[in-house]
């Protein structure tokens, strides 16, 4: 019995985290333009390259490649000091919505 209101607890609080992600503050949101030759991305109307070893995270957290980036999706991206695209995550409409009400 222990053992199994310890494991509840563990699935409750788990769905609960994994059901909100962070969004990083100084991310930038941009809509991903045409599909371009890896390693260019283009967002924003702007052509930029991706980072060696930079991220794309699709709207269900999931990494997923440069070809699977879809033209026109709405995203955050961060840079990294070399001014190379080092995160991209795509973002489900609720996110959206919350960035639209808070003006980002």
């Amino acid at each position: 019995m222990r053992k199994q209101l310890l494991l509840l607890t563990f699935l409750l609080c788990a769905g609960t985290a994994w059901a909100q992600r962070s969004l990083p503050a100084d991310a930038r949101r941009a809509e991903v333009g045409e599909q371009q030759a890896l390693p260019a991305v283009q967002l924003g109307g702007e052509l930029l390259r991706l980072a060696p070893g930079g991220i794309i995270f699709d709207a269900t957290n999931r990494r997923i490649t440069h070809g699977q980036l879809r033209p026109g999706a709405d995203v955050l991206y961060q840079l990294d000091r070399n001014g190379e695209v080092l995160r991209i995550i795509i973002l489900t409409p609720l996110e959206q919505a919350r960035l639209d009400q808070s003006g980002k």
